[in-house]
């Protein structure tokens, strides 16, 4: 006889679902374990909500890494023309100056015009610099000139562009996913960094430089493509021309925004005290007794910051971005002063993995306040001034680290670096508690 809530043909009293069992305890942790990872996995729905997006996401990936093999290319044949560190030292001007210029006017420019077709322009503009270092890497004799050329032709392109391209993703995917899509467009960069120049040192040992730069001309087709693909993309509909005036104007909207002005501080505070890569060399031969190491040194940063564009999940819960920009830079001031002391090789290079770690997390931070409190008419120049000052923050930075290193030692050039980045860190989020204040809860909300 069974009662009311019993099941046919159980004992009276048993319940209706059984006890778990060690099967179902095993089912039940795993999926306790897929849901943790989950939480920190790299969120892909802007690829999967976005065919735009996708396309150009994997298109732009794989460009990236043909151009990061193909400057390593561009140094190994300055130096085996020239023999001279200073040539290949000199390249560096070919991006600095178009970075501090073109960056801007052409943040301009994709605030006045189609983004797609100034992202057109910038995508002709480098295979056809890249088609030039295959010409003249053809010769019998090839020259120096062209190679200084064709990467300012590289880098004048890139950076008239760069504003378009980074202007376009708050277009293609929804506000609710930008961090996601700040973490994915990270991942390509990282990925590049870490992967093209590993990959560039076995070309260069099988192929002739001509074959390396001529995939590198093909690795830009995608993006041409993807970008072609791309809807018709404009800031707003009669958007004034782009001018001085426009240009004026975009440097005054970030000064009257104190958390953009403020988080672009930070990070230019951390990049010019906190950024020691220019004493790389010196420290892998001298400390380490080993200057092969040096490409360890080099790629270290890069693996943290990859790592973190994989494992982002975390990041989609937090509100306090603007507090989240002050600890991560500080973080890496931290990790840089205390590499500063590291005897082991390890110690270092974990010490480097968690400064990179630290400043991808701000990076991605930085992105997403970005979008979210610029005016669309005006983001393509907000966002061609935010990579000038990335761009050319370091290249300070370097300047600062081996002057002071010069005038003392490697040690205290680098401590006292990233001591004054925290420092630094710390002023500036008293100077501008509207960074600390900053909810993106809230502001999502308005």
């Amino acid at each position: 006889m069974t009662g009311p809530g019993d099941a046919p043909g159980e004992p009276p009293g048993s319940p209706e679902t059984p006890s778990p069992g060690p099967l179902t305890r095993t089912g039940d942790s795993a999926a306790g374990w897929r849901n943790a990872a989950s939480r920190f996995a790299l969120d892909v729905t802007p690829l999967r909500r976005s065919a735009a997006y996708r396309r150009l996401w994997f298109a732009q990936g794989v460009s990236f890494i043909g151009t990061e093999i193909a400057e390593v290319a561009l140094a190994y044949q300055m130096y085996q023309l020239t023999g001279s560190t200073l040539a290949v030292g000199l390249i560096s001007l070919t991006h600095l100056v178009p970075l501090l210029t073109l960056t801007v006017i052409g943040g301009a420019i994709a605030d006045a015009f189609d983004r797609r077709r100034v992202m057109l322009v910038q995508q002709i503009g480098m295979v056809a610099g890249s088609l030039g270092l295959a010409a003249n890497a053809a010769l019998v004799e090839p020259r120096v000139w062209p190679l200084y050329v064709s990467q300012l032709l590289i880098s004048a392109s890139f950076s008239l562009g760069v504003g378009a391209q980074r202007s376009m993703t708050p277009q293609l995917v929804e506000e609710e996913h930008f961090m996601a899509a700040s973490a994915l467009n990270s991942v390509t960069s990282q990925f590049g960094a870490v992967g093209g120049p590993a990959l560039a040192g076995v070309l260069i040992k099988l192929l002739d430089l001509r074959w390396i730069y001529l995939a590198d001309s093909v690795s830009y087709v995608g993006a041409i493509a993807a970008v072609a693909l791309l809807p018709r993309l404009v800031a707003v509909e009669d958007a004034d021309r782009p001018s001085w005036s426009s240009i004026v104007a975009g440097f005054r909207y970030v000064r009257s925004q104190p958390v953009i002005l403020a988080f672009f501080l930070v990070d230019t505070n951390a990049m010019i005290f906190g950024m020691p890569s220019a004493l790389f060399p010196a420290i892998a031969a001298h400390r380490f007794d080993d200057p092969a190491l040096v490409g360890y040194l080099y790629m270290a940063p890069a693996a943290g910051a990859l790592l973190v564009s994989l494992l982002s999940g975390p990041l989609r819960h937090i509100r306090r971005q603007g507090l989240g920009v002050v600890v991560t830079a500080s973080l890496w001031g931290l990790a840089i002063a205390a590499f500063g002391f590291a005897q082991q090789f390890w110690l270092a290079l974990l010490l480097l993995g968690l400064a990179g770690f630290g400043d991808q997390i701000s990076a991605i931070l930085r992105s997403v306040m970005l979008y979210r409190i610029t005016r669309k008419e005006m983001l393509g120049r907000v966002s061609g001034i935010e990579f000038m000052q990335v761009a050319a923050a370091p290249s300070i930075g370097n300047l600062e680290a081996g002057a002071l290193a010069s005038a003392t030692s490697l040690r205290f050039s680098i401590v006292s670096g990233g001591v004054a980045c925290v420092a630094g860190c710390l002023l500036l989020a008293l100077t501008f508690p509207a960074l600390i204040r900053y909810d993106a809860r809230a502001d999502a909300a308005t």
